[in-house]
């Protein structure tokens, strides 16, 4: 059965939806602390951790801008939660202007060694290096982006001194702050840290043990080098003593990589064109590649559109397959077609061209799930590439801002894995983003364009988002940490808000489920569970899941603007 009347799917809906049942509370043990929405007529800060809310929201009360308050915020986050972020990774930066409306999108990815060769991640018998394999050591590390993004939208945007937006952060390094139960998780659980001595020295005790929780950690080093930030600017990351020393430690053994000090020197933050397309009448923006976070999106967005959700209900089965089959078919063109915007074929406007989304939704039937979906081909006659194999982790953090004047930041910063390659220099860890490219660059039907290749940068599923009212003004501030389920937080967060029109923390608290065109993949909450259970109705086999996401949703009210933080982490949203 396919492209339904949408009369015939509200009524199939009405009769599914009866058997909703309102979420019931999860169970402590999964680490969902609920948090209630924070309202704020002038300005509001989410971020993945209070210190950083509190860094960021002292910048907006000094008179700074929303890119000051990032600037403070991620910085801080750097210290506090190193195993997500830092000056070791990159980022993707969205920037609204609140007077004049314009609208900028920052490319702060990092970037490839120029010696890399697309055989980066395979055995000498040509077969895929496994996932860890890869990831530790030096033969994953990219060129940071972080601290050359922060620089650069400050010169465009900031207001107070660059060097006062470090003071929050190198307090914090200098003079310590206890460990939290999470990072202290974090550390208890990860396999391979403790193997690299500056990370043992700091993330453990004189007995090995991980830091306990309330401990205090003080990582001087790490201070070391924000104040030279501070002084120097990014020029001092990018090159001298301290360029020399991430070479050193990327190519050092076991697992060296190629890193060379000329890859610093040549890295640039890209200023981008802005992803945007309509949904319902609002406009929905996100990056544009190398991300595919802003593209699925809208293309999850742009399939869904064709289905009245809002007269639906949130929490029913029927609105959970109609998602799910959303995402098989926007995650299918995804590996098909994204990579480094140099290496791809298509361009995201033909694969988000209004006729083919529609074309891809009436791929979605009421009888059954389309199980796996095979990519489409938005150009007939052009050759399709292969999917590639997604190894995006979820050690992310996100921050959303909107300060007094209007001006908006959404920023969505990495190191890739948990603690990313486990490499330490001075108090900061070096990413592993390079196992975001494809680990093989052929198959039977030809290359990827998400291929290993010198100065590139892989495919991220970061989406950093802001949505417009109809009326062109700023509706809507979100993003998430989770790896390629980013896509699909982000997603849920505008749905809640648009269609339903949920309060912010209800959107937020929903039990998550969708599909990245594998199974139907439901978060393991007692909701979640009994949702899990009426799937079977649409034909699904649904499989439980830890499904932590990190989103930072704004949302404008009649009175200002509402805010909240994902209960699944230690976020906090804060404003006046």
């Amino acid at each position: 059965m396919r492209a339904l009347p949408i009369l015939l799917i509200l009524l199939f809906a009405a009769a599914v939806s009866a058997y909703a049942q309102a979420p019931a509370q999860p169970e402590a043990a999964s680490g969902f602390a609920p948090q209630a929405a924070v309202r704020a007529p002038r300005a509001m800060v989410v971020t993945a951790n209070p210190h950083a809310t509190e860094a960021a929201l002292t910048v907006l009360r000094e008179g700074g801008s929303a890119v000051d308050a990032a600037i403070a915020a991620v910085l801080v986050l750097n210290v506090v939660e190193p195993q997500s972020s830092g000056i070791g990774g990159g980022a993707f930066l969205l920037h609204f202007d609140g007077r004049t409306r314009a609208l900028e999108a920052w490319d702060g990815r990092e970037t490839a060694p120029a010696a890399v060769g697309e055989t980066l991640f395979l055995q000498a018998d040509g077969k895929p290096l496994g996932f860890h394999d890869a990831a530790v050591g030096g033969r994953a590390v990219g060129v940071p982006g972080l601290p050359a993004l922060l620089e650069a939208v400050h010169r465009r945007h900031g207001r107070l001194a660059w060097k006062r937006l470090f003071e929050p952060a190198i307090a914090l390094a200098q003079d310590g702050f206890p460990v939290s139960a999470r990072l202290h998780a974090l550390i208890a659980r990860d396999r391979f840290l403790r193997d690299d001595a500056a990370a043992r020295a700091l993330f453990f005790d004189a007995e090995g043990a991980a830091l306990a929780v309330g401990a205090t950690l003080r990582n001087p080093a790490l201070a070391g080098v924000l104040r030279a930030l501070a002084g120097d600017g990014a020029r001092s990351f990018y090159e001298g003593p301290l360029a020399a020393d991430i070479v050193a430690a990327a190519r050092r053994e076991p697992n060296p990589g190629v890193l060379a000090t000329e890859d610093l020197r040549a890295y640039r933050v890209i200023e981008r064109k802005p992803l945007c397309g309509e949904y319902r009448s609002y406009r929905v923006c996100g990056m544009p590649p190398p991300s595919s976070g802003g593209a699925t999106v809208l293309a999850m967005l742009g399939i869904l559109e064709r289905f009245r959700l809002d007269r639906l209900d949130p929490e029913s089965a029927f609105v959970t397959h109609l998602i799910s089959e959303a995402g098989r078919l926007a995650y299918a063109d995804r590996d098909a077609w994204y990579g480094d915007p140099d290496a791809m074929t298509v361009r995201p406007s033909q694969l988000l061209d209004r006729r083919y989304l529609a074309s891809r939704a009436q791929l979605i039937g009421l009888d059954g799930s389309l199980g796996v979906a095979a990519p489409g081909n938005p150009l007939p006659g052009r050759k399709r590439p292969p999917p590639a194999p997604d190894s995006e982790l979820r050690s992310t953090t996100h921050l959303s801002i909107v300060d007094r004047e209007g001006n908006a930041v959404a920023l969505t910063a990495s190191i890739e894995d948990a603690f990313g390659s486990r490499r330490m220099v001075h108090g900061f860890l070096l990413n592993n983003q390079l196992t975001d490219f494809s680990f093989a660059p052929y198959d039977a039907r030809g290359e990827h364009p998400n291929r290993v290749g010198g100065r590139r940068r892989p495919r991220s599923s970061m989406a950093p988002t802001l949505v417009f009212d109809p009326e062109g003004a700023l509706h809507l501030v979100t993003g998430s940490p989770g790896g390629s389920r980013i896509i699909q937080y982000v997603v849920s967060s505008v749905v809640g808000a648009i269609d339903w029109k949920l309060p912010v923390d209800q959107v937020l608290a929903r039990a998550h489920a969708g599909s990245r065109n594998g199974p139907t993949e439901v978060e393991d909450t007692p909701a979640g569970r009994e949702l899990a259970a009426r799937l079977a109705l649409f034909g699904h086999e649904p499989v439980l899941r830890d499904m932590t996401s990190g989103v930072g949703l704004i949302v404008r009210e009649s009175g200002g603007w509402a805010g909240a933080a994902d209960p699944r982490r230690e976020g906090r949203a804060a404003g006046f």
